[in-house]
């Protein structure tokens, strides 16, 4: 592993922070630290800046432990959320500070600003100040004056918070298709689950100062493996006995449940279903059109589920009778979280194939 943390723990005053945090990230890899507010992830970023330091444990970076060494000497290149550009220096004299500090070569300084000027888009505007610049732009300078001293390790605290989301998602697209060039090891801290699931490879998930679940966007989406991390990705309804949906009956009572919208199939009628005997019926509640579907609120016995249709398919009224069938729902207990797929769906679908 490039990046790991050992036993981590961090308390300011009497709130944990960092609670015996361990994890590892590969050389190269692109990381989301995902969670909430007050969940531990800038407190994780800046322990391994060196910006703050653990009260417990060891950060190792590329085999060394780091714990005992200063910021500046760590190898690392950090992006904060307010940009922190110099107002009163340039777009070129920005980029080329940390290379100055270091007392690196005139000519060498011109090359390297010069290639990072042209990485980040901005050619022609190394003269312009940080106020004559957009956010995407300014952000992009950030970026490019934490790259300029060839750092080992990149890290950026919520890099497109101070962004309008036009801009944002059309630099998340840029970022990690740059860094991705560059081959950097980098982290970067969100609490927005559609941007690290659009940049990161890997996301790891804190809540409460501890780690809930490390893996891919993929991995982590469809197989919560805790009951935090099942009601904290996506959009969910919570059920509080799963045991009364169809086909989940003989399903252990153990536990409550979480549906996401997109695990429930609304139809008009039996034509619209491929399953019809999985389905059963319920109520339509509620409408909301959504840009891209239509949110349909319907109540099951005593349930209110939301689910998504099709703008291509044939509207439906408030009061309608629908058939409504679950695909599959996460139970949960107190320590861990699973799958469970609905029975009479899957019996069906055998029969087909």
């Amino acid at each position: 592993m490039y990046v790991e943390l050992k036993n981590i723990s961090k308390k300011f005053g009497d709130f944990k922070a960092s609670d015996n945090v361990n994890f590892g990230i590969e050389q190269g890899k692109l990381i989301g630290l995902l969670g909430p507010s007050g969940s531990g992830k800038t407190t994780i970023l800046r322990m391994i800046a060196g910006l703050e330091s653990p009260d417990e444990g060891d950060i190792i970076i590329n085999g060394v432990k780091v714990n005992d060494i200063e910021s500046g000497k760590r190898g690392i290149g950090f992006v904060f959320q307010n940009y922190a550009l110099f107002r009163h220096m340039t777009v070129y004299d920005n980029i080329a500070f940390g290379l100055v500090v270091q007392k690196v070569k005139k000519d060498e300084i011109k090359k390297k600003v010069t290639e990072l000027i042209e990485l980040i888009g901005l050619i022609g505007l190394e003269k312009r100040y940080p106020g004559q610049l957009s956010g995407g732009q300014r952000q992009r300078v950030a970026f490019a004056r934490a790259l300029a001293p060839n750092p080992k390790l990149l890290l950026l605290d919520e890099p497109f918070a101070a962004i309008d989301a036009k801009v944002r998602k059309e630099l998340r697209s840029w970022l990690r298709e740059t860094i991705s060039k560059l081959g950097i090891t980098s982290i970067f801290v969100t609490h927005d689950q559609e941007e690290a699931v659009e940049v990161a490879d890997e996301i790891i998930i804190t809540n409460k100062g501890q780690i809930e679940q490390k893996g891919s966007p993929v991995e982590i989406y469809k197989n919560p493996k805790t009951p935090f991390v099942a009601q904290f990705i996506g959009e969910s309804n919570l059920i509080d006995d799963y045991t009364k949906l169809k086909g989940f009956e003989e399903n252990p009572k153990e536990s409550k449940a979480i549906v996401r919208p997109e695990f429930i199939e609304i139809a008009k009628n039996d034509k619209e279903i491929l399953t019809p005997l999985a389905a059963e019926k319920g109520i339509v509640k509620d409408i909301a059109f959504r840009g891209s579907n239509i949110e349909v609120d319907v109540q099951i016995g005593q349930q209110v589920l939301t689910g998504y249709r099709n703008l291509e398919q044939d509207p439906l009224t408030i009061g309608e009778e629908v058939l409504v069938l679950i695909h599959r729902v996460y139970t949960f207990n107190d320590k861990d979280a699973k799958v469970v797929e609905n029975k009479i769906k899957s019996q069906e679908t055998s029969v087909f194939i």
